[in-house]
């Protein structure tokens, strides 16, 4: 009994445990949550489990639920409250990795449940740093649509335009993607940390269409 005690006193001391659950990486809902089991994770929360339980890496079963987009669970556990912008160890949230993967309707929930547009991943990039990199075009529309801000600088010195080209191919997804900054009001001209504009670099790439987009809208 003793023990017992001893142990509790500690998970409570680590954060690891909250109304006599405890909040192991094998958890029975982030265990449910990773085997895709809605009907499960539907009775553990009418049961109370924790929402915002984490496992060893920090991620809750919500950002267990982004990471294989797995849509009805993720709607389930936000619908009950669960926290979309609580972050495992590596700077992940549900929102910031819905955004990166271009996980949409995931996405969609989350800014409509008090996605914190302002939050950075562990690069110091904003959700629409990645989703441009990447080449996810909703996703980027959706949010600019939401108001994340354009011109955000990451710790490599670069904004959501800036990934744009120098983390891309030069392709059609990408063309459309610097068209939305473009249409949205963008800074055209920021340099990164060598003093080398948007227009520069897509030029030194040899990204023809996304230059003259680029030339179009009057960027140096």
């Amino acid at each position: 009994m003793q023990l017992k005690r001893f142990l509790k006193r500690g998970l409570i001391a680590a954060g690891l445990f909250t109304a006599g659950v405890v909040m192991a990486s094998d958890g029975a809902l982030l265990e449910a949550v990773r085997k895709g089991q809605l009907q499960q994770v539907q009775q553990l929360l009418e049961q109370g489990a924790a929402l915002d339980g984490r496992g060893l890496d920090g991620s809750s079963p919500l950002l267990v639920a982004t990471r294989d987009n797995r849509i009805d669970i993720a709607r389930a556990l936000i619908e009950a409250g669960a926290d979309v912008n609580r972050k495992n160890l590596i700077q992940d949230s549900p929102y910031l990795l819905a955004g990166a993967s271009g996980h949409n309707e995931i996405l969609k929930l989350t800014l409509a449940h008090g996605a914190d547009l302002k939050s950075t991943n562990r690069y110091g990039g904003t959700a629409l740093i990645p989703a441009c990199e990447r080449g996810h075009v909703e996703t980027v529309r959706l949010l600019i649509e939401a108001g994340v801000e354009l011109d955000h600088v990451n710790h490599l010195g670069w904004t959501c335009l800036m990934e744009a080209i120098v983390l891309s191919d030069g392709g059609p997804a990408h063309q459309q993607i610097v068209a939305q900054l473009i249409a949205a009001g963008a800074n055209l001209n920021l340099p990164d940390r060598a003093g080398l504009s948007p227009l520069q670099q897509a030029e030194r790439r040899g990204q023809g269409a996304i230059a003259k987009l680029l030339r179009d809208a009057g960027a140096a």
